[in-house]
């Protein structure tokens, strides 16, 4: 297990040189002058603006600035923006909301997908099954800034006018507390918990179908045992495959439901550095991204032996 997670590691470095590389790139070649982009409508001073680009090294070529950029982050220094503000206090300071709304998200479609997904399978062709199956249909066909102006006026607004139920913030506050994600969580979180419970249905059939699953039931094991202890844990390894890589997507996705709530997160940060052609933040908020997504793949390789016992890591 040991050299096995040393491995792992060591594949990691490439990837990440190679990701960042691409969307260095992508941003170099974003169309725009990021200094004008600076001073906004007005003509950037010529003085000022040979001086930054001094500064940022934005006169060199390409290969040369991307150097300059992945040594210093190996080093941990994500550089800093035009305005000489360092980029890790940026992503500090938009990090944590974006955090907590993907960590609530994850565990509403986790609990929700996966037991929904449970009794959809066990009571195949019966009313929960069509009703589990018609819902994330259209879940899965909604765009999610439709579901979140939906439960935004239906749980945010009507709820609370005609019932006097005030439980779901319309707008985001951090003096909510646990409140003020609970909503854009839920949008966030709607796809995703359509497919894992979707996953999680034909996942469970499946394995019902098993020889080993047969035997149990044939011993006379009850059928809460034959569920929990032999069909379930080999029914989760192609879900706790999808939940692994989906916490880095709901937290790079979450650029229109952090809009819609009005969440500074990572997701507003990023299309703001994309719209100011802000190279260091975009590489930087990806970098992030990056070792969230290498950090729950590991997780989720370990997870399989646990699961599974037969998996062996040499």
């Amino acid at each position: 297990m040991g050299r096995y997670l040393i491995r792992r590691l060591i594949q990691a470095i490439p990837v990440l040189i190679g990701a960042t590389f691409l969307i260095y790139w992508l941003s170099f070649k974003l169309p725009g002058d990021p200094i004008q982009a600076l001073a906004g409508e007005k003509k950037a001073d010529p003085l000022v603006a040979a001086m930054l680009r001094e500064k940022y090294h934005l006169n060199d070529s390409f290969l040369s600035q991307y150097w300059n950029y992945i040594s210093n982050l190996f080093q941990g220094n994500f550089g800093e923006t035009l305005t000489g503000r360092s980029v890790w206090d940026k992503i500090t300071e938009a990090f944590p909301y974006t955090m907590n709304l993907a960590i609530v998200a994850f565990l509403i479609e986790a609990v929700v997908g996966v037991l929904a997904g449970i009794m959809a399978a066990l009571r195949r062709g019966k009313f929960l099954d069509q009703l589990v199956l018609l819902s994330t249909l259209l879940v899965i066909s909604i765009p999610v800034f439709v579901s979140g102006f939906i439960l935004q006026l239906t749980l945010g607004v009507q709820l609370k006018t005609s019932w006097g139920i005030d439980f779901f913030p319309v707008s985001f506050n951090e003096n909510d507390g646990i409140r003020a994600y609970l909503l854009p969580a839920l949008v966030l979180a709607s796809t995703s918990l359509a497919y894992v419970a979707r996953l999680t249905r034909t996942s469970l059939m499946e394995t019902m179908r098993a020889d080993y699953v047969r035997t149990a039931t044939a011993k006379g094991l009850p059928r809460r045992r034959v569920v929990g202890r032999h069909a379930l844990r080999n029914a989760l390894i192609p879900i706790v495959t999808f939940l692994g890589a989906d916490l880095g997507s709901l937290m790079g996705g979450a650029v229109i439901t952090e809009k819609i709530f009005n969440i500074h997160g990572i997701g507003g940060l990023l299309a703001e550095s994309v719209y100011r052609k802000e190279g260091t933040v975009i590489v930087g908020v990806v970098s992030l991204l990056i070792i969230v997504y290498l950090v729950a793949n590991l997780i989720v390789d370990m997870l399989y032996a646990v699961l599974d016992p037969r998996i062996r890591y040499a």
